[in-house]
């Protein structure tokens, strides 16, 4: 009888780590998600930031193709 109070105890034990590391896991994400978030941001603003720069450009580039 004592083996079905191992068993259930090794389960139990067995779950509880599942859940402790799904949790671990899901903090992970949600670390993850942020960092994406973030770099997105600061991948548009250098593109914008491009674009304001090249327009002067462009607009010599196509001055000299018409001269």
């Amino acid at each position: 009888m004592w083996w079905l109070y191992l068993c259930v105890g090794l389960a139990t034990a067995g779950l509880l780590v599942l859940g402790v590391l799904a949790v671990r896991v899901f903090a992970a994400v949600q670390e993850l998600a942020r960092q994406v978030a973030a770099a997105t941001d600061a991948l548009a603003a250098a593109s914008d930031r491009l674009q304001r720069a090249a327009r002067p450009l462009s607009e010599r580039a196509g001055q000299i193709s018409r001269s």
